[in-house]
């Protein structure tokens, strides 16, 4: 009885990875110890491909960020838009404004110097010639500190390193700009918060080497920090943008709006002042950031680690109330994907969000476990937030050249001794895969990008076709068509009593194309929850083919689709979205 056992064991560890895995894994040099892969068919309940220390606990580095991104599409829905509100406590009389101007920041980290003109419009349009009063500046939605930069690595002041704010402005980054061939040197934008001395000496000398680029110094030990700039730069090169994290990013946006505020005829009497808004302060108007799925998408595709250390904060905020910590952040990352079933077994511990940390830890089953749930629940649209093979992000160039070329969504994350990759395949037939290549090893920079990306081509080259969980392209046009009229019948029938649902909205006169997917299931849900959508008067059908999509609605319009979303949000689940049938 016990050889038995041992060698089922045994059948077991032989057969958990195909024969050219294994292969590629023996010419890599990289122990087996050190490489965790968990391939199968995507989707939750898809067949196994490929296993390989997948319970292991790992270093995820960057690819931890999927779960920061999901985990804020799940509570905020992708078209949430960050505010940033202004607000006043003085008087307007013929254009003077006879009080401050105060701003609250919510903590948008996309907020930059072209949102500064839309900016200065709002307050011409409430009739603003004069500000009489300071700018007030209110960054107490972040509690963080006031480092400006992580520290990590060596690396101090590059971007990369930039640490959260409330206010946050230009991602934190200044930049300076060098013109040699008219040897000039100016700020990009207005700004008092720091200094540059020039101490360059301008050579007649090829653009190459030690003369290519300025020696940069950050001198940090005054008030009011100092970029020197030294060296011989050539006259023959270009412009040179010299971007460094060394100030307050709240300081950079006070000079920068009030420079813009002067151009635009605007004047300022007073400074900067940093408290909270008061009580009786009157809301002038709300600036939005752009939406959260372009904003995750930029997280996920450049590897944004500011963008995901405000996501993780906003998170926090929302889910244990002001002002957010990055403990709250942790907490709500965990509590929300758990919720929603989207959080596997094994143990997770994250950091900062971002995975700019060697504390982080997580395992290849759990990050596709999340994978499943997001592609189960999104679909493309989730897969687009990542970066396309060939395409995109930081698998543009890595791809291009290669069968795997537009046909991998995925998120990488690349640390010392740390290469890993997850995301989804298309194989050549159109199936699906969830794929998570982990790898931490002193061979991870070069053997281990290699390795995964032979192991990537593999199943790109592999034969088999879409199964009925498969949701990629048809072979086709005949198996489209049946396709469609198979989600059509099961769109437009109640999924409990088999009967079709009159809807009047889905003629050929008037085509309705947009829905409000207000929840999704592995269970037909239950008659509380569908009767709380139909005490707001909503309609609703349960769309069931992998899982129970509870959508309301059809609408010919996506204006008369949002309408219903707000009620949805407020009322039903705050992760929905609009989506057209």
């Amino acid at each position: 009885m016990r050889s038995l056992f041992i060698y089922f064991i045994l059948s077991i560890w032989l057969y958990a990875l195909p024969q050219a895995i294994n292969e590629e894994i023996r010419k890599s040099g990289i122990a087996e110890k050190d490489i965790s892969i968990y391939i199968k068919e995507a989707g939750k309940g898809g067949k196994v491909v490929a296993l390989l220390n997948e319970h292991k606990t790992r270093i995820p580095a960057s690819v931890i960020k999927v779960l920061t991104t999901y985990a804020s599409v799940l509570k905020l829905g992708f078209d949430y838009r960050w505010p940033t509100k202004f607000y006043t406590t003085g008087t307007l009389q013929n254009g003077v404004l006879q009080g401050d101007l105060l701003i609250k920041g919510f903590g948008d980290p996309t907020l930059n110097a072209e949102d500064l003109e839309k900016i200065t419009s709002e307050i011409r349009e409430e009739g603003i010639r004069e500000i009489r009063g300071d700018i007030v500046i209110d960054r107490s939605y972040f509690e963080v500190g006031n480092k400006d930069s992580s520290g990590f690595d060596e690396n101090l002041y590059s971007a990369y390193n930039a640490m959260p704010d409330a206010m946050m402005f230009n991602e934190r980054v200044v930049t300076v700009c060098v013109i040699p061939k008219e040897n000039k040197v100016h700020k990009k934008h207005a700004d008092e918060s720091y200094k540059v001395v020039d101490q360059l000496e301008h050579v007649n000398k090829p653009c190459t080497g030690r003369y290519s680029w300025p020696r940069v110094k950050i001198d940090k030990s005054e008030v009011v920090p100092t970029v020197f700039l030294q060296g011989k730069i050539s006259k023959r090169c270009g412009k040179r943008n010299i971007c460094q994290v060394i100030t307050k990013p709240y300081k950079s946006f006070y000079y920068a709006l009030k420079d813009r505020l002067i151009q635009e005829g605007i004047s300022v009497r007073g400074g900067l002042k940093l408290r909270k808004i008061p009580k009786e302060a009157r809301e002038l108007f709300t600036h939005y950031s752009d939406s959260l799925e372009e904003i995750i998408s930029e997280t996920a595709k450049e590897s944004n680690n500011l963008y995901a250390r405000h996501l993780l904060l906003l998170l926090g905020a929302k889910l244990y109330g002001a002002p957010a910590t990055m403990k709250k952040g942790r907490d709500a990352v965990k509590y929300i994907l758990d919720s929603r079933g989207a959080l596997g077994e094994g143990k997770l511990k994250i950091d900062n969000g971002s995975g700019l940390s060697r504390t982080s830890k997580m395992n290849a089953k759990l990050l596709a476990d999340m994978y499943d749930d997001a592609y189960d629940r999104y679909g493309s649209r989730w897969m687009e937030t990542l970066s396309i093979a060939g395409v995109d992000g930081t698998i543009k160039k890595r791809f291009r050249n290669t069968v795997v070329n537009k046909r991998a969504w995925m998120k990488t994350g690349t640390l010392r001794q740390v290469k890993n990759i997850g995301g989804y395949v298309k194989n050549r037939a159109g199936k699906f895969y969830t794929v998570v290549i982990m790898i931490n090893s002193p061979k991870a920079k070069y053997r281990g990008a290699k390795l995964q990306d032979e192991i990537m081509e593999w199943l790109v080259k592999s034969k088999v076709k879409p199964g009925l969980k498969s949701s990629s392209e048809s072979v086709t046009k005949k198996k489209v068509a049946s396709e469609k009229k198979a989600i059509s019948e099961k769109l437009f029938t109640n999924v409990k009593t088999k009967v079709p649902l009159t809807v009047k909205h889905v003629s050929k006169k008037n085509p309705a194309k947009y829905y409000v997917q207000a929840g999704s299931f592995s269970a037909m849900p239950n008659k509380a929850y569908l009767s709380k959508i139909k005490a707001l008067g909503l309609r609703y059908t349960v769309r069931h083919i992998d899982n129970y999509k509870v959508l309301i609605g059809a609408y010919k319009d996506e204006e008369d689709a949002r309408k219903a979303l707000k009620k949805v949000r407020n009322h039903i689940n705050d992760g929905a979205f609009v989506v057209k049938l």
